[in-house]
């Protein structure tokens, strides 16, 4: 699959061994006849995919992405919560699940997330596309496609249809039972890894002057936007084929500043909505609260609404009334609380002052 055209601009073995000799190490595996070669923008580093991701199990994948049988109910698929025209995306505050369930999180984009060094917004167990596709499947709390107990019955859903029979045997050729629920988030994961953007104005060079005074402004020390959102994904928690090291950030950036522990919450100050607490519900670690991975900005004008959960409707929002002030003011309600005064904020979040044609700037180097 050809790599997407971009909407917005960048803003957005077995070992071998011998009976005695020297080992010759790893007996490489002859790749698929019809591997998948990914069609990579300039710039971009080389995914990496299994090597067994062929261009069968990528169709097979896209059928499936796109499937409403794909939901227990038979009424929705990946597709439902990213859609293509939003940037794999679904313009909702939190997700609404085919069941009903609604999610606590916002949808993030399905764009460039091959490269992601891990695959949601605050779980540092979920690597891989693979594994997150049967976090979706499988997951119960909230119930997302729904095949948690049913995995037999929804196997047998596409063992049932002629076309799938085929698109399996050829997607899984040395399989003797090909319809395996690892095989479905396989075949999931490698067409989602296909789903690569980098033919914005930014990546053609073909910003207007207002997105380039943009672009100044995203790379000034006076905004810091860079320090969290930068290289060709426009994010710093990056994977690929030739990458050593993990690197992997979760940041907290004053969205919220709730007081406790009276009302419920664990910590005396600094805590963020109990279904949405960040990388401190898998550390419990006061100073993981509410830290977040960084997404990509690619696509960003498309992905409305903004942070993890939704609570930010427009981009002059999340760059004036958030991040300039240096984390967000909730006046009323249950999340009341003063952001800027979060005792674990980052670090790089102290505020910045911008003025009207500078915002408008900004906000030029973030839209088509």
């Amino acid at each position: 699959m050809r790599w997407l055209v971009l909407a917005v601009a960048a803003l957005l073995g077995a070992c071998g061994g011998g009976g005695g000799g020297t080992d010759p190490g790893p007996v490489p595996t002859a790749p698929p006849p019809d591997r998948y070669v990914f069609d990579l923008p300039p710039g971009f580093p080389e995914p990496r995919a299994p090597a067994d991701m062929s261009v069968a199990m990528v169709e097979l994948g896209r059928h499936l992405f796109y499937d409403p049988r794909l939901a227990a109910g038979g009424n929705g698929s990946c597709a439902s919560c990213h859609e293509q025209r939003l940037g794999f995306t679904d313009a909702r505050t939190t997700s609404l699940a085919p069941g009903g369930d609604v999610h606590p999180r916002n949808a993030q984009t399905l764009v460039n997330a091959v490269y992601n060094a891990r695959q949601n917004w605050a779980n540092p167990n979920v690597r891989t596309l693979r594994e997150q596709a049967l976090l979706v499947l499988l997951n119960e709390d909230p119930v997302e496609l729904g095949w948690a107990g049913r995995e037999q019955q929804m196997l047998d859903r596409f063992r049932a249809d002629g076309d799938y029979v085929q698109r399996f045997a050829e997607a899984f050729p040395d399989a003797a039972e090909p319809f395996t629920l690892d095989n479905v988030a396989r075949a999931l994961a490698a067409f989602t890894a296909t789903l690569i953007s980098g033919n914005s104005a930014f990546d053609r060079g073909a910003m207007s002057v207002a997105a380039r005074r943009g672009e100044a402004l995203f790379n000034s020390e006076r905004l810091e936007c860079h320090h969290c959102h930068n290289g060709f994904n426009f994010a710093n928690s990056v994977v690929h084929a030739g990458t050593t090291l993990d690197n992997i950030e979760y940041k907290n950036t004053g969205l919220y500043n709730i007081p406790g522990p009276a009302t419920g919450y664990p910590l005396a100050s600094g805590n963020y909505p109990a279904n949405n607490p960040g990388l401190y519900a898998f550390t419990f670690r006061d100073t993981d609260m509410g830290r977040f991975r960084p997404p990509t900005l690619r696509n960003v004008a498309l992905t409305a609404p903004y942070m993890h959960d939704g609570s930010i409707a427009t981009l002059r929002e999340v760059v004036v009334d958030h991040y300039a002030r240096g984390g967000r003011h909730v006046a009323g309600g249950p999340y009341a609380g003063d952001g800027a005064r979060n005792p674990n904020k980052d670090a790089l979040m102290i505020g910045f002052a911008i003025d009207e044609n500078e915002v408008a700037d900004l906000l030029a180097f973030s839209t088509p």
